[in-house]
């Protein structure tokens, strides 16, 4: 059970960080060319007149999928070992205090979680668009809501490989 709860957090913190780079990579893209159409029209004195439509919309979106899936991807990593306050303490109580700091986390997901399904089933209903390009914003919330639960379940996994099974993970410094 211990390794194949390994494997599938490993699975799906891969899939989150390929989320979190096409997200950011697609924020990037869409910033870069922005700019460079307004730089564009700085050059030629308006007579090119091109934007993006809607960019600080799509960027303030996908920072959000971004920061989700980078947050889940990572969060067997989030705690910050103090070496000051834990050098004198055993190495299965260590892991097993992180087990119990993730907890935390899984109730951070299971809250954002349903928060953002209640919205996105409250936006699908009400027709709520984006306020610029006008997209359906129930499918926004509700991919947020699916990042949200990848956010949970991993912590969950390392929850009970910490807690539970004692298992090390590796910390924030390395």
């Amino acid at each position: 059970m211990q390794q194949g709860l390994t494997r599938l957090s490993h699975w799906l913190g891969s899939l989150c960080r390929i989320i979190a780079g096409i997200a950011l990579l697609a924020l990037l893209s869409v910033t870069i060319l922005d700019v460079g159409l307004r730089y564009l029209s700085d050059l030629t004195s308006g007579a090119i007149s091109l934007s993006v439509s809607g960019s600080v919309e799509l960027v303030s979106y996908l920072m959000l999928f971004s920061l989700l899936a980078a947050m889940a991807a990572s969060v067997e990593k989030s705690q910050v070992v103090v070496e000051a306050l834990t050098h004198r303490m055993n190495d299965v109580f260590k892991a097993r205090l992180h087990g119990f700091y993730l907890l935390g986390f899984m109730v951070l997901g299971i809250i954002l979680c349903v928060g953002l399904i209640n919205s996105g089933l409250g936006a699908i209903s009400h027709g709520e668009v984006t306020q610029d390009l006008r997209i359906s914003m129930g499918p926004i919330y509700l991919f947020a809501a699916f990042l949200s639960a990848l956010l949970s379940l991993r912590s969950l996994m390392h929850v009970l490989l910490s807690g539970v099974f004692g298992q090390q993970e590796e910390s924030a410094n390395g």
